[in-house]
């Protein structure tokens, strides 16, 4: 029996079977997972599931929203009270108690164009990210980011704001996808997704400052969010604690997100 341990699940491997990876070596089960979610992310490239459900949600959303605002009917843009009226994230309103806010936001959108720019991406990302990881974590990562993005911009952002958009929840699956191909880089192809997420990052977070309007803090807090998520997905350690390292860190992420909420509404109550 060899000493040496695959840095992913930590088991022994024979000196034949191992698999040079960036830190350390991989057993053949591990490197053979690793194919499988490449595989599987590129045979649903064209949508999964979910992530066509919530496309389809927020596309219908927005119909509701420019039915409900004469402002939207007219121009095809919804009005701030329309928005605000509807769900949108405004520190105020959650200090007041209005804690949906912080979901409700993520299916709102301020225009057609702002529509088609998130659509475009979560199409993008989701479809990956559902097939490499599955439904229920897609599921648990878009929402938890979309959450903490809101969390992020009610904790740093301007009172007044007005916030709408499912950015936040698509950075947070970006940042999963950096996570995912970061696991595996010592891959042409993970190497090659990372840095064109660095580029994606780089340019949207060079437009959010540039231009008026965009919320950058959400844009951030989803980002940073959905890495650690991504990361958490997968999990760590040996197979055996890779569920309670999984809850505990999902956990975490929850208590942070309600600890800053808590100490916001505080502050501004």
């Amino acid at each position: 029996m060899t000493g040496v341990h695959c840095t992913r699940c930590g088991r022994p491997i024979c000196p034949d079977c191992m698999h040079p990876a960036p830190v350390g070596y991989q057993c053949p089960e591990c490197v053979a997972q690793a194919r499988r979610g490449f595989r599987r992310a590129s045979i649903t490239l064209g949508g999964g599931s979910l992530t066509r459900a919530l496309i389809v949600a927020n596309v219908t959303v927005f119909v509701l929203t420019l039915v409900v605002s004469r402002v939207g009917a007219v121009t095809g843009r919804s009005g701030t009270l329309g928005l605000f009226r509807l769900g949108a994230m405004n520190p105020l309103a959650v200090a007041e108690g209005q804690y949906w806010r912080l979901v409700t936001a993520m299916f709102l959108h301020a225009g057609l164009l702002h529509l088609l720019l998130n659509m475009y991406g979560l199409w993008l990302f989701g479809s990956v990210i559902e097939g490499a990881l599955g439904r229920g974590r897609f599921l648990a990562i878009y929402f938890a980011s979309g959450v903490l993005a809101s969390v992020t911009s009610l904790v740093f952002g301007d009172p007044r704001s007005v916030s709408v958009g499912a950015s936040g929840a698509i950075f947070g699956l970006l940042g999963a996808w950096v996570a995912y191909n970061y696991r595996r880089r010592g891959s042409a192809l993970a190497a090659a997704n990372l840095r064109t997420a660095a580029v994606i990052v780089a340019v949207n977070l060079f437009l959010g400052f540039a231009l008026p309007g965009i919320d950058n803090l959400a844009h951030l807090g989803g980002l940073v969010a959905g890495v650690v998520l991504g990361g958490l997905a997968e999990s760590y350690g040996p197979r055996a604690l890779r569920p309670l390292v999984q809850a505990l860190g999902f956990a975490g992420l929850v208590a942070v997100a309600a600890a800053l909420t808590a100490w916001r509404v505080a502050v501004l109550t």
